[in-house]
């Protein structure tokens, strides 16, 4: 069992020599033994900061090759020297150009390129304010319909980006940048694509189908299955006319399950309606007629040439009454919104209105019949600046008979 060195202080002056040798300090044995303690703890420092050097190293070598490809392109040099000596982008690429993506349903996002040679071409033209405007264009085509609504952004003219808030949720919308002029004109720099806002609510479009198709199919250029959103497909029928349809097959195939028990004897008449209809007609071997009329409760009977109408117990001459509920529920609601400073102070009708860390703001409430007077006014922080825009707007409903599903009574129809 090999002893253990003691440390260093408490070596001799041979020991410290032999340490001294296996360091490869030279001229150890011309040392004193403080110089020796002095040179091999030196020595080990040195050799500890090496080693550490050495670690750190190999560290950055395996990190550096997490994202070396190890592929050479033709001229024998690896890939990551293809970017060397490029310059940095471009600030813009000389083309009018504006972009809008949806962020959620209340906010869209917006960035544009746009030349200063157009900017300046635009102003020449008489523009003085450069702008932004969105558009509602909800199933029209914008280049020959006028837009179901516009709402326009002042915007900077070092600029490149906005935040739009969208009126209302689950529409198409277009925005342009361009210049308003003095005359009201609007000279339009770029247009977007159309794009489509994300409802607010959760969506109602369930609509399931599967297909089986072959595992050999070519499926290139070939269309299974086309799937329409509800706000696109064609109306259905109300809900008590496919009441009716089911009611009327029920009468139909009960009235020819009675009749076919009770009269298949009976000679059917040449050219008359098929037994499997709705209408059974019959005719007795000596000349008299018959019909039978479908019912909930059995067939109604009328037999000619005896003079003789039957009605009562299991016969019936017209359908039943049926009860139901039936109820409606309108209203109208009036959103006032706009943006101005974030410091601002915003009353709508004399009332303060709390802007949001943007400074839009979105004050919404009932609209009842009457004239309903709002003047906006916007006051600068320091009171110095106002802006105020005077709105007046007035229902009318010139019918009402409405009731609500709980309130709702049933009652008896033919």
């Amino acid at each position: 069992m090999a002893k253990e060195r003691p440390p260093l202080e408490e070596m001799t002056l041979r020991q410290l020599r032999r340490v001294a040798s296996e360091c490869g300090i030279s001229r150890y044995s011309r040392m004193r033994k403080s110089q020796l303690l002095a040179s091999i703890q030196e020595k080990q420092r040195t050799k500890i900061s090496l080693e550490q050097t050495r670690t750190l190293e190999a560290q950055e070598e395996v990190e550096a090759a997490k994202f070396e490809l190890g592929q050479e392109d033709r001229t024998g040099g690896t890939l990551a020297s293809v970017d060397e000596g490029l310059g940095d982008l471009p600030g813009g690429y000389g083309e009018s150009r504006i972009m809008l993506l949806p962020r959620d349903p209340q906010w869209a996002y917006s960035y544009w390129d746009i030349p200063n040679t157009n900017k300046e071409e635009m102003r020449r033209q008489g523009g003085q304010q450069l702008a932004l405007r969105l558009y509602d264009v909800t199933d029209i085509n914008i280049e020959t319909q006028s837009p179901h609504s516009i709402q326009e952004y002042p915007c900077d003219e070092l600029a490149r980006e906005w935040y739009l808030p969208i009126p209302v949720s689950d529409r198409d919308y277009v925005v342009d940048i361009g210049y308003r002029c003095a005359d009201g004109r609007w000279l339009v720099l770029s247009r977007s694509a159309l794009v489509h806002i994300p409802p607010v609510y959760p969506s109602d479009w369930i609509e399931d189908h599967f297909l089986t198709i072959e595992w050999e199919e070519d499926l290139r250029g070939k269309t299974f299955m086309q799937l329409v959103p509800p706000s696109k497909k064609a109306p259905v029928a109300s809900p008590n006319a496919i009441y009716d349809e089911i009611f009327g097959m029920a009468e139909g195939a009960e009235s020819q399950r009675v009749a076919g028990s009770l009269f298949g004897s009976m000679q059917h008449v040449p050219g008359s309606m098929a037994p499997e209809q709705s209408l059974s007609s019959y005719v007795f071997p000596s000349g008299v007629g018959m019909w039978a009329v479908p019912t909930a409760s059995g067939i109604g009977m009328n037999m000619s040439g005896v003079g003789m109408n039957m009605s009562g117990a299991g016969f019936a001459s017209a359908p039943p009454n049926r009860p139901r509920k039936f109820w409606l529920v309108a209203d109208a609601e009036l959103i006032v919104y706009g943006a101005t400073e974030p410091d601002a102070t915003v009353t709508i009708g004399g009332r303060p209105i709390k802007l949001n860390a943007d400074g839009t703001f979105r004050f919404q409430m009932s609209f009842q019949d009457g004239i309903i007077d709002y003047p906006i006014v916007a006051v600068a922080s320091d009171g110095e600046q106002t802006r105020e825009i005077h709105m007046n707007f007035n229902r009318v409903t010139p019918a009402r008979r409405t009731n609500t599903k709980e309130e709702a009574v049933e009652e008896w129809f033919a």
